[in-house]
């Protein structure tokens, strides 16, 4: 197998190989390594399978170049072979869908078939799970007719209902629940895709066939019509800047751990639950998500006594409250040591100032109140014993583009704290670096489609954020980068993402991802944050200046 490899960041790098059945015969082999855990591989994370490409993760940055070396031995010795889930079993499922959708008539114009034909030939072919990215149980679906192959919407739609049945490029896929999107929407179907009430929550798992069925030529399928699934998460039409449910908030933990907490009295803005996030999902389409600057959550944690390995692997890490804008007032229920770390904001307990980025206590019955901070955006309260709700998915972290997690906390709530750790806090105070309200510099690494766009001008241009931006990604406004016009009409096919990923749509007006980014993308990547800029870009307002800044990297 021929393979070369491509840049992405410092902590992560892509193997390029030949097509979506090299890049998954690679993907099952490099698993195979890694779960093993010995030599080199003990340095990677996690591996996510994209059309044409395997997105390799890595724990301990210091070892890319002995992975990425690694990994282009692998593939010179592998051939490609597709083996069924399971060890062989083939159990097709069936998909029984309403070609009703709105660019059908399109999909006929550009294929050259009729709208009969168009179904004919989606449901004439057996398509089989490739992977999975982009959303909770979508599946890129490969192996279809070959005269389906049609480019994506020049303009993507806000909004595609849950449940469309859609075609771009070599792929087919299924929405599973309302979100963007740019493929061109040829039916609907019932089949509930994504359910973590489930086991596997994912309806099609890579390697799965899956048959279409016109719904209108059949009354029956092997698949029985279910309503959507209520999802823990934030809703989806929710804004950034917009909850532990029933009053008590003990669900989920232990009586003992249940006679602390903290008491909601008010939120402000946005405030969620989050912890260092959910590997091992990405096959799912489910992303890491978790803190949105994970120095900072690792700092407070660590001001109230938890001594926290961000890089090492194991089960759920204490979670904390992740503040936008401030806002948050809460109440002691029990004596409770908390830390506040991240953006700068007046806080103060029954009245009383208290500092930021050192260990305070909480007498049971005081009120803590956050204020808006002058600069920067997001704040964490970390408590000792973490917020003990009950993890979804191996994680209390609340990814708002999946929509998995824990409830928002709303007013009422009383969040439950876990059981102290045997370590003690040995820091009084921790100097934090300054926030500006001003033009902030990121510092950037070359990405790996840097040769797609021009990209001279980078480094001198300055962006306004959106008030479009969210945990997901930071639209930048501005000035357009430019297609090189040896690329200028052509489409990249899907392929892993990391945070602070700089990636270029077509209007030309960078996104650069954050934690809650989608586990695959299809727009040109063409740099990547080094990790103290993408913590910066956590904390940037719509509105702010940014520059990009070209670096050798942390």
């Amino acid at each position: 197998m021929e393979a070369r490899l491509l840049p992405m960041g410092g902590a992560a790098l892509l193997v390029e190989v030949a097509d979506t059945d090299a890049a998954l015969a690679l993907r099952a082999h490099l698993a195979s390594l890694v779960e093993r855990a010995t030599g080199v591989w003990e340095g990677v994370d996690h591996l996510v399978a994209g059309a044409r490409t395997v997105l390799v993760v890595l724990r301990d940055p210091g070892r890319r170049s002995d992975v990425g070396r690694a990994c282009l031995d692998e593939a010179a010795g592998l051939s490609v072979a597709i083996t069924p889930p399971d060890g062989g079993a083939e159990v097709v499922v069936e998909i029984r869908v309403h070609y009703d959708g709105p660019d059908l008539d399109e999909v006929a114009h550009l294929t050259g078939l009729t709208r009969d034909e168009v179904v004919r030939a989606h449901t004439g072919t057996p398509w089989r799970v490739g992977f999975g990215g982009f959303a909770p149980g979508f599946a890129y679906l490969v192996d279809g007719d070959a005269r389906l192959r049609v480019p994506r919407r020049s303009e993507p739609r806000t909004r595609v209902p849950a449940g469309s049945v859609a075609l771009a490029g070599d792929f087919s896929g299924i929405y599973p629940q309302d979100s963007p999107g740019g493929w061109q929407l040829i039916g609907t179907t019932e089949a509930v895709l994504w359910d973590v009430d489930r086991d596997p929550p994912a309806l099609l798992a890579p390697g799965t066939p899956v048959r279409f069925v016109d719904a209108g030529q059949t009354a029956s399928s092997d698949l029985v019509a279910q309503p959507a699934p209520s999802v823990a998460g934030t809703d989806a039409t929710a804004s950034p800047l917009d909850g532990v449910v029933g009053e008590g908030g003990d669900v989920g933990v232990d009586a003992g751990s249940a006679r602390r907490g903290l008491e909601v009295l008010a939120t402000g803005p946005l405030t969620l639950v989050e912890d260092l996030g959910r590997p091992d999902l990405a096959d799912a389409g489910v992303g890491r998500s978790g803190a949105a600057d994970p120095t900072a959550y690792v700092l407070g944690l660590r001001l109230v006594g938890h001594l926290l390995d961000p890089h090492e692997p194991g089960g759920p890490t204490p979670a904390s409250l992740e503040v936008t804008l401030g806002g948050l007032s809460v109440r002691a229920r029990g004596d409770l040591l908390v830390a506040l770390t991240g953006a700068r904001c007046p806080a103060d307990v029954d009245g009383r100032p208290v500092p930021h980025g050192a260990p305070v206590a909480l007498a049971d019955g005081a009120v803590l109140t956050l204020g808006v901070p002058a600069a920067g955006l997001r704040t964490w309260l970390a408590v000792r014993g973490g917020i003990a709700v009950a993890p979804v998915l191996g994680s209390r972290a609340t990814d708002t583009l999946a929509r998995v997690g824990p409830p928002l906390p709303v007013v009422g709530d009383v969040l439950p704290i876990g059981p102290s750790p045997a370590t003690f806090p040995v820091v009084e105070v921790a100097p934090q670096p300054s926030l500006t309200d001003g033009e902030v510099v990121l510092d950037v690494v070359p990405g790996p489609r840097g040769d797609w766009c021009d990209l001279t001008a980078v480094g001198k241009t300055s962006w306004a954020v959106s008030s479009r931006s969210n945990r997901v990604g930071i639209r930048l406004e501005g000035k357009a980068i430019q297609r090189r016009s040896a690329y200028a009409d052509r489409e990249l096919p899907s392929e892993g993402m990391v945070p602070g990923a700089v990636q270029v749509p077509p209007g030309g007006e960078p996104v650069v991802f954050l934690a809650d980014h989608p586990v695959t993308g299809g727009y040109p990547v063409v740099a990547v944050l080094t990790p103290r800029a993408v913590a910066l870009a956590a904390q940037l307002r719509p509105g702010q200046q940014v520059r990009l800044r070209w670096s050798r990297g942390d």
